[in-house]
């Protein structure tokens, strides 16, 4: 039998691969604003730069699983803001959001808005909190416009107690065809575009991104 060549092949997604170690109150796990990047300086500026080549002024920015800041372009001019998160105290203290709302996507992934809303959204080292990866994506396309973009960026960081057990047993390139898969069975998304934004120092944190844009 001959080996496939389709790095997708390798991801399997079962119940079990949305396990956590720690299936306690998110809620809980959130309530207490943590005012901080959880990248570093070089790799915020990376994802910021890769910002600037994908969303263009006027846009109408989803900014989902936000905190205190959203690696916006200074220069960048969008049409509006709006961001979500688990902390209403974060999120007050982001200058680039328009507005926000709170919301558990683990317990309720279905959005607030109504379709085509929105030209592009971001999740910004989060994907791996995620414990129904496929149903937001889906939601994120019916509130994305024809031909907007779903932007998805991470690190190795995280709190892993809370990231599922699909996340934690892959390496960097895996989570990068996790994300796609994802992307892919939610059948809103082309072809997905995957990059390593890694900054050059080896010594930094690790950045990539998986891009998917609405074809449905």
């Amino acid at each position: 039998m001959n080996k496939s060549n389709n790095p997708f092949d390798n991801i399997t997604i079962d119940d079990r691969s949305f396990i956590r170690l720690d299936d306690t109150s998110d809620e809980l796990f959130y309530q207490t604003p943590r005012f901080v990047t959880h990248i570093d300086d070089p790799a915020c500026a990376a994802l910021t730069d890769y910002y600037a080549t994908h969303l263009q002024n006027g846009d109408r920015i989803l900014d989902l699983m936000s905190s205190c800041v959203s690696h916006l372009p200074h220069d960048l001019s969008p049409r509006t803001v709006i961001g979500h998160g688990m902390n209403a105290e974060e999120l007050r203290a982001n200058p680039q959001l328009d507005d926000y709302f709170i919301q558990n996507l683990n317990k309720n992934p279905v959005l607030p808005f109504e379709r085509d809303s929105f030209d592009a959204c971001l999740i910004a080292v989060s994907i791996q909190y995620l414990t129904d990866p496929v149903r937001v994506f889906s939601e994120i396309g019916r509130v994305l416009s024809l031909g907007g973009r779903l932007i998805v960026s991470f690190s190795n960081r995280m709190f892993p107690t809370k990231a599922v057990a699909i996340w934690r047993s892959l390496d960097d390139v895996g989570h990068q065809n996790y994300v796609a898969v994802c992307m892919e069975q939610s059948g809103m998304f082309g072809a997905a575009e995957m990059a390593d934004l890694s900054p050059s120092s080896r010594f930094g944190d690790p950045l990539f991104s998986v891009v998917g844009q609405k074809s449905v």
